[in-house]
């Protein structure tokens, strides 16, 4: 059967979703690497960006190697590379959850404190709940080779298994459908109460609101607050799509344009969330230029020093060889 309905994957296809996960894991890397290098970005929702980041990492670079390798039975790697993705696509969805969950306590309830107390139960779910999954399902033999009917050259969850579609749904699609549901209400009354705020605020203090600055900020967080849902239902939905198409049996499945949007859908995250939390955020944006201007500076002046001390070298030799100077020393 997983033989007969194997979707194939051309190698156009797989160009582009490697690149994604090269995309997505330097993506992922760069939010760590601000996080560790600014101290005072060292907020509490960015340090879960971070955790979210590095799920996001551990994603890119399992499929990257499914999509690499284009498995096509149930080998010793393939197992090994299905659990991993499992595991940390998984924890991708409980960790963008929980972000939404703790911004909308921290500014909806306006409870910094409750909002920080969540983080320890945020660990517990998004890490033990996704590990508790895959160990059951590598337990049962569930994961394996999926002939690609809804992956792109990786494994997932065995096709030939008869409860597939249950462990399809355990291993990712169930959270993936919550997901669906929890972030865009969640974001949508984080977004009405900022609206009611700046609405007061506007009210008693007009000259603030006025402040060029401000509106600025203000549009920049608002647009962030509605990109966040619509870029995972974005990226995520042709997996989906497919799992649906899966269900009712339909070739559309198979249809390579759908193949290669869920292929991008499912490894472009990282880099979707570096492009908003750190390439459009201008503070974060700006230190990075000038952290690349001061080292090409830095090159720049290491290189002319260098060019410099060897012509002060040259000139010195060309100095003491000189017969001229031989014959004055002498003399």
């Amino acid at each position: 059967m997983a033989e007969a309905n194997q979707t194939e994957v051309y190698v156009y296809e797989q160009v582009v979703i490697l690149t994604s996960c090269v995309l997505s894991f330097l993506g992922s890397l760069l939010i760590v690497c601000t996080y560790a290098r600014w101290h005072d970005l060292r907020t509490t929702p960015r340090k879960l960006l971070v955790f979210l980041s590095v799920t996001d990492l551990l994603s890119a670079l399992s499929y990257f190697y499914g999509v690499l390798r284009m498995f096509d039975s149930d080998s010793g790697d393939c197992i090994a590379q299905g659990a991993v993705s499992t595991f940390a696509n998984t924890s991708s969805f409980f960790w963008t959850v929980a972000i939404a969950i703790y911004l909308y306590v921290f500014i909806v309830k306006s409870s910094q404190r409750q909002a920080d107390n969540l983080v320890l139960y945020f660990h517990l779910i998004s890490w033990g709940v996704p590990f508790a999954i895959t160990v059951a399902a590598l337990s049962l033999h569930k994961i394996g080779y999926d002939a690609s009917e809804v992956s792109v050259g990786w494994c997932w969850v065995n096709i030939q298994a008869q409860d597939h579609v249950l462990w399809m749904l355990l291993t990712g699609k169930i959270w993936e459908f919550i997901a669906y549901i929890t972030l865009p209400v969640l974001y949508i009354l984080i977004k009405i109460h900022i609206h009611n705020a700046h609405a007061a605020l506007s009210e008693y203090r007009p000259i603030l609101t006025s402040s060029p600055v401000s509106h600025s900020l203000s549009s920049m967080a608002d647009r962030k607050l509605t990109l966040i849902p619509i870029i995972f239902i974005m990226l995520r939905m042709w997996s989906t799509i497919r799992f649906l198409l899966l269900l009712t049996d339909s070739p559309a499945g198979h249809n390579p344009v759908l193949v290669t949007l869920h292929g991008i859908g499912n490894t472009f995250q990282g880099a979707a969330n570096c492009i908003m939390f750190v390439l459009l955020t201008p503070s974060i944006r700006s230190r990075l230029a000038a952290s690349l201007c001061c080292r090409g500076q830095d090159r720049l002046w290491r290189a002319e020093s260098a060019s410099q001390n060897r012509a002060n070298a040259c000139a010195h030799r060309e100095e003491n060889g000189n017969p001229q100077n031989s014959e004055n020393s002498e003399g």
